[in-house]
């Protein structure tokens, strides 16, 4: 009887605090006098989200820039950076930046000339030797002027957590929480960090990335699965690089190179800061002015215009390796201010979201041909042409021949209108829960925030997308499945293992 107090109080404890969030989520209106959105001269946008629940607030920084804005022989550089913003600036992470800082000059100068005789048409091993050396030398000696992992030291003792980054093919976001009495903490750290990188570390951690990419690519299945297929999906948008670089580039890029693409999109028009919290906005807008009102404007960041071509034909590869089977589909579809990216998002949540969908019900629990099976849409980004996805693991002794027919046979029947009302409507359901979830802290309202005023124009989209959402019919889901599930719009991708000696499906 006491346990089921005890569950009892804690149920009801849970929905007083979840009953208003949901609220919230629903009601765009309840949002508003909670918001306070302005944009310094310079073009800095800051979103300020006051949830005065516990003395804390979590800061994100968003930089509408990744992967697919890379130029040609740099793909990894945004990921590059987003290690540097670490490393601390003129007065954190230095024991004297004056002597430290025309070291990393040098150092730089003279990984160039080792990397130019690398890639020389006839190039001197020798003499390849005595520039490595001498690199070398000067790294060991700017390294004497270095106080490791100061910025994050100084974030932990004053009471912040989850410091943390990520890169993907659309942006860059740095975020982290600190309790309230320390807001201009954060004000003077991010300021500093972003107004002159020092690119302290610069080749110590590309050597951190580089090991980073043969564990989660080379020596991954999946990794190498997912990396080839984007690069035969996609002939002409930057979507067909990996987001942490191809090797050779990563070992390609120097300061130099890295610190103008720093200049060209690390510009204030091109960053939108969130901070969610116990705040007052009248004093973060007084401490924006003061710590980020002086950056210079620059030029706006440029956009990119590649458009993929429509695909000519279905494209196929298959990759061996010691490891299971595995299958991978991808059909071309729209970016996410397409009209019809709403319908295919519902779509991936209704072909296999859970155990509910209809290809984990299909293949996984009845027919048992799968042991793992997931769709969506949005793959690797959502600004440009993106890709509906298709990935499943065969049950022991099933055939990826056998396994492609089957999801084949699921989405034809998709295709021909089986989508019921019920399935449409726990799809909607799925995707409100998913934003109340994403919305239960500080920091998930921060970059939820963040993301859809940098990308989609507003904040407010967040909450609109739920009208979108209910805005989809069944025709509507029909209409798309075939206008992009078709045979001419997908590449397919086999990693079967090293003994397999059978061909491709050619359906």
């Amino acid at each position: 009887m006491k346990r089921r107090l005890i569950s009892l109080f804690a149920f009801l404890l849970v929905l007083t605090f979840i009953t208003p969030l949901i609220s919230q989520a629903q009601d765009l209106q309840s949002f508003e006098n909670k918001v306070t959105k302005f944009k310094l001269d310079n073009g800095f946008t800051f979103i300020v989200i006051e949830r005065h629940m516990a003395p804390v607030a979590s800061f994100v920084t968003f930089v509408n820039v990744g992967a697919a804005n890379e130029p040609i022989g740099h793909t990894g550089m945004a990921h590059i950076f987003e290690h540097m913003a670490f490393k601390g600036t003129r007065d954190i992470g230095t024991k004297n930046w004056k002597k430290e800082k025309p070291l990393i000059q040098e150092m730089d100068a003279k990984y160039q000339e080792w990397l130019n005789e690398k890639y020389s048409p006839n190039p001197d091993s020798a003499k390849m030797a005595k520039l490595w050396d001498s690199f070398k030398k000067t790294q060991d000696k700017a390294d004497q002027y270095v106080k490791n992992n100061q910025f994050a030291q100084i974030i932990d003792v004053n009471g912040g957590t989850d410091l943390n980054a990520s890169t993907g093919a659309d942006q860059t976001m740095f975020h982290y929480s600190l309790p309230e009495n320390k807001v201009e903490l954060w004000f003077s750290l991010e300021s500093d960090r972003f107004r002159h990188p020092v690119f302290r570390e610069f080749y110590k951690e590309k050597s951190v990335i580089e090991e980073e990419r043969r564990r989660r690519t080379e020596s991954s299945p999946v990794g190498r699965l997912l990396e080839e297929m984007t690069s035969v999906a996609y002939t002409a948008s930057p979507y067909g690089s990996p987001v942490i670089g191809w090797k050779s580039d990563i070992e390609a890029t120097t300061i130099a190179d890295t610190k103008r693409f720093f200049n060209i999109y690390y510009v204030p028009g091109n960053i939108t800061f969130a901070i969610a919290g116990d705040v007052n906005p009248d004093h973060i807008k007084k401490l924006a002015k003061e710590y980020f009102g002086d950056f210079p404007a620059g030029k706006p960041a440029p956009k990119m215009y590649t458009i993929e071509p429509d695909q000519r034909g279905e494209r196929r590869f298959v990759i061996k390796g010691q490891t299971q089977p595995f299958y991978l589909m991808a059909y071309h579809t729209v970016s996410d201010d397409n009209p019809d990216s709403k319908a295919l998002q519902l779509l991936g949540s209704i072909i296999s979201g859970g155990r509910t969908s209809r290809l984990y019900k299909s293949l996984v629990e009845e027919k048992k041909l799968a042991l793992q099976v997931i769709a969506f849409n949005g793959f690797p980004g959502t600004k440009y042409k993106s890709l509906f996805i298709t990935f499943a693991v065969p049950n022991q002794g099933v055939s990826l021949d056998t396994l492609e027919n089957a999801i084949n046979e699921e989405i034809d029947k998709v295709k021909n209108g089986a989508i019921t009302q019920q399935e449409l409507d726990r799809a909607r359901t799925n995707a409100r829960a998913s934003l109340i979830r994403s919305l239960d802290s500080n920091m998930g309202l921060a970059s939820e925030f963040a993301q859809a005023d940098a990308q989609e124009g507003s904040w407010e989209k967040v909450f609109t997308q739920l009208k979108e959402l209910d805005q989809v019919t069944l025709d509507d889901l029909q209409r798309v499945a075939n206008k992009y599930f078709i045979k001419s719009n997908r590449t397919v991708g086999l990693l079967k293992t090293e003994n397999d000696k059978g061909g491709p499906n050619a359906k």
